[in-house]
This record gives C-alpha cells, sequence and structure tokens, in this order.
C-alpha cells in the first residue's frame, strides 16, 4: 500500500516530518508503550475496546448527522477544522482497532488482505459494478 514503510520508522521520522510512513507493528508498539506506560491494560479488556471502538465510530458518524451528503463534501473540500475533526476521529477509531487487535492476536494486515481477497470473490466485478447489491443478490 503507499504511504506504508515495510520496517520500522520511528526515530526516522515516523511520518510526521515527510519521513516514511510508520508501519501497522510501529503503531501497535507505540500504542501498547502509552497504554502501558499508564497502567490501563487492566482495562483494555476485548469487550470494552469493541465498546470503545464502536463509541469512537458513533463519534465519526457524529460529524455527518443532520448532514446531506453534499454538505459533508463540500465541509471536507473548504473546512479545515472539518478535515481535522474527521482526521482525529479516523484516529481514534483506527487505535482502539489496533488495541483490539493486540488484545485478541488478530493480524490486522493479514486480516484485511484476507478480507479483500474474500470481498473480491464475493463480488466479481462484472456482476457487482455500479450496483449495491448484496452478493447473495446479484445476477
Amino acid at each position: 500500500m503507499p504511504g506504508i514503510a515495510k520496517e520500522s520508522t520511528f526515530g526516522k521520522g515516523g511520518g510526521l516530518d515527510g519521513g516514511p510512513a510508520p508501519t501497522l507493528a510501529d503503531l501497535t508498539a507505540r500504542l501498547v508503550a502509552f497504554r502501558d506506560e499508564r497502567d490501563w491494560a487492566q482495562f483494555h479488556t476485548a469487550k470494552n475496546l469493541m465498546v470503545s471502538l464502536a463509541l469512537e465510530a458513533a463519534e465519526l458518524l457524529e460529524l455527518t448527522q443532520w448532514k446531506t451528503d453534499q454538505q459533508v463534501e463540500a465541509a471536507l473540500a473548504a473546512d479545515p477544522a472539518m478535515k481535522d475533526r474527521l482526521r482525529e476521529e479516523c484516529a481514534d477509531v483506527f487505535l482502539y482497532l489496533l488495541l483490539l487487535c493486540e488484545r485478541t492476536g488478530i493480524d490486522l494486515a493479514a486480516a484485511a488482505a484476507a478480507k479483500i481477497e474474500t470481498n473480491a470473490a464475493k463480488y466479481p466485478a462484472e456482476k457487482a459494478r455500479g450496483t449495491c447489491l448484496k452478493y447473495n443478490e446479484l445476477p
């Protein structure tokens, strides 16, 4: 995937100063260190992380509440504060997902790659192009 480094990048820019972006392993290690320095692992059960992930996803949805698609697109294009809020909420969702995967022993990159392959089989381009039908409703 473009922008995702294959080796550790923290201490070499970490993506923050224009250097290579950190890997999932880098981010997870940094997040686990942050958690452990605060003795929060005791609260990070699988259930609690799932709840927190859902709550953060709801905060992401809240950004678009009562707005049309056009209003959302216009705000994202013209309002840097809206883009910043979106960026922060996306990061919150992502970080809880990393913590959940770390807690449950799931390799997120491998799971995502497998899911893309599964979806490609369920939704062949020649049948699914231009339609929002569910895979079991495709012709």
